[in-house]
């Protein structure tokens, strides 16, 4: 298995307005900690950490200074658009042990009921696994075709690859074909006699900028 690799350096100063000084140079600040060892303050590329998101990398090498040590990327914090990260935690793993991650889930199909002019309801977008490191799925198939109207997907329905298993509940429903409700044909019906609605005006309003505040290291 190929290891992608993370440069990273100590965080000497902490604190809301350090995070905020490395965010605007490019670097984010970081937590590594887990296997009873101290946690540690680190610094990393932001960068960096968002294209080993967006390749969906969970399993890294970190290379802090001359060591080396592989650790699971546990929990990233995004800014308020959801795109850009801001924080990130790092466990510290070994290549051998199950872990338990967050995977999303990957909807194939057009279902059955949506054809007969039903509305397909993605309930869940993730669900929470529990497999080797270096086994972790980039996500988990769900195939919808046959669901009619009426049905109902749950977690223990879904086909899990060979050593994984879910953490989330089995009766967690994941997702469904409902009925288009009456109200919503009666509304569509009006709205299509009546032509559209006059949009309403509304005043604008100045949002407050909130301070963002860094985590508390774990």
């Amino acid at each position: 298995m190929d290891i992608a690799q993370l440069k990273a350096e100590t965080r000497q100063a902490i604190g809301s307005a350090d995070a905020r000084r490395l965010r605007k140079t490019g670097m984010l600040p970081a937590v590594l900690y887990g296997h009873g060892q101290q946690p540690e303050s680190l610094v990393v590329a932001a960068r960096e950490l968002q294209s080993l998101i967006e390749r969906k990398t969970h399993v890294l090498e970190l290379l802090v200074g001359s060591g080396r040590q592989q650790v699971l990327i546990k929990d990233v914090q995004f800014d308020h658009l959801g795109t850009k990260p801001i924080h990130v935690d790092f466990a510290r793993v070994s290549l051998t042990e199950r872990v338990e991650v967050s995977v999303p889930l990957d909807y194939r199909g057009t279902p059955a009921g949506v054809t007969e002019g039903g509305v397909f309801d993605a309930a869940a977008v993730d669900i929470e696994i529990e497999c080797v490191v270096t086994e972790i799925p980039e996500s988990i198939r769900v195939n919808v075709a046959d669901l009619k109207i009426g049905d109902f997907l749950h977690v223990k329905d879904l086909v899990l690859p060979e050593g994984v298993q879910a953490v989330t509940p089995g009766e967690t429903i994941v997702c469904s074909v409902r009925a288009k409700a009456e109200e919503e044909e009666v509304v569509a019906a009006a709205e299509g006699e009546e032509g559209p609605a006059e949009p309403e005006i509304i005043g604008r309003k100045e949002k407050a900028a909130e301070e963002e505040e860094e985590p508390e290291s774990k």
